[in-house]
């Protein structure tokens, strides 16, 4: 196919000091990137092969940059209703140029062990993994729902391994932050529930989703000492290589964006509450210039809706909703183009440049569920998707 050559055209360079720092087996790097014509255009939407032919999958990934090879980590679907529970764990594949991939085969397996958290027929969703540089490990995070309780556990899962590809050892699953409350709520609401407050929340039927007159201050104090919900997550690295963990959390109605301790094994219990009562989810966070962005979905299950933007000029907040950063049809609007976020890369070396991740679910046959990748243009210093049916990465200026 030919390469895509309209506006459209998403253009980096690698910086002199990566390229010398790189194995002499990535070598063919600079040439591949310099020859455009030789990659194989990204196609959002269409079925997306490795170097082998093989399907990739790796689905609500989440991505890493590291002795420049990108790494892609996604669960791991089979076909049919069971593909949408973990049956094989996650997958990692890699590339030099984000267009062509390499199975690198199973990062994290599921246990054969039935006391495991991670035994087959857990929950094993969008994960995500972060190098730290002190510990010399990778580390990966991804939300855990323990075998046969649906989604009330609300766990996050903690693994690590040695090498960007693992394999990755099972570490533990918990709930953040328990025994601490955030930092943006008054002292008067640091406080366990009353006999009375607790009665009234029982009595609520909680679906995930949007409810009539939904207790907003309640289910943080509920979950003090057990810790805090936390379902869809993203991890994110900041400048200072602070890392955090943003999650939807108090039954999906409130993102919580927690610092990591040093070695990125726990939470510190330093959070905050974002967009109480909001009923967000599918979080992908990025920084640009000095200030945070973040993408996030409607709570509508399976269902594709409209992608949300937040922006802040500190980590904690205050976060700021700006609208639909969607371009297009009312359809494409609508739906984020029929997906849903689960992360935005950040291409090295490039001030502009940005990947925005996205995943059409199929829950119906979940291994054909397929991956929605574009790239972020900029209007008034906001980023916006707009649909292309091809494109591919070129060396260039700004």
């Amino acid at each position: 196919m030919p390469a895509f050559r309209s506006n459209h055209e998403f253009k980096w360079e690698i910086p002199a000091k990566m390229v010398r720092a790189l194995p002499m087996a990535l070598g063919f790097l600079s040439a591949a990137l310099a020859s455009p014509e030789r990659l194989r255009p990204i196609e959002p939407g269409a079925r997306w092969v490795d170097d082998q032919g093989i399907a990739i999958n790796a689905h609500g990934g989440g991505f890493l940059l590291h002795s420049g090879r990108f790494y892609w980590y996604g669960q791991h679907m089979v076909a049919g209703d069971a593909g949408n529970s973990a049956q094989v764990g996650v997958h990692a594949y890699s590339s030099v140029d984000l267009c062509e991939w390499h199975d690198e085969g199973i990062a994290l397996a599921v246990s054969p062990d039935p006391k495991s958290e991670i035994v087959k027929g857990c929950l094993i969703e969008r994960p995500k993994v972060i190098f730290n540089s002190q510990t010399g490990e990778f580390v990966m995070w991804f939300h855990l729902e323990e075998k046969g309780r649906g989604y009330s556990a609300a766990e996050v899962g903690i693994a690590v391994a040695e090498e960007p590809a693992g394999p990755f050892r099972f570490v533990k699953g918990l709930r953040p932050n328990a025994g601490h409350w955030p930092r943006n709520v008054p002292e008067n609401s640091k406080r366990p529930l009353s006999p009375g407050e607790r009665a009234r929340l029982s009595g609520i039927a909680m679906s995930g989703g949007p409810i009539a007159d939904f207790p907003i201050d309640l289910v943080y104090r509920r979950d003090f000492e057990s810790g805090q919900m936390s379902r869809d997550l993203t991890l994110f690295v900041d400048d200072d290589g602070a890392a955090y963990l943003v999650t939807a959390s108090e039954e999906n109605a409130t993102l919580q964006i927690s610092r990591l301790t040093g070695d990125f094994l726990n939470v510190t219990g330093d959070f905050v509450r974002v967009f109480p009562n909001g009923f967000n989810e599918a979080p992908a966070i990025f920084k640009r210039r000095g200030r945070y962005f973040m993408f996030t979905s409607g709570t509508t299950g399976w269902a594709p809706n409209a992608c949300r933007l937040a922006v802040a000029d500190s980590i904690w907040g205050p976060w700021k909703p700006v609208g639909n950063p969607c371009v297009g049809t009312a359809e494409q609007k609508g739906t984020t183009f029929g997906a849903q976020s689960t992360y935005v890369l950040t291409v090295p070396g490039r001030a502009n440049r940005y990947v925005f991740m996205a995943d059409r679910w199929k829950p119906e046959n979940p291994i054909d569920g397929r991956y929605i990748w574009l790239p972020l243009r900029w209007r008034d210093d906001l980023p916006v998707l707009e649909w292309t049916d091809s494109w591919i990465p070129t060396l260039g200026p700004d």
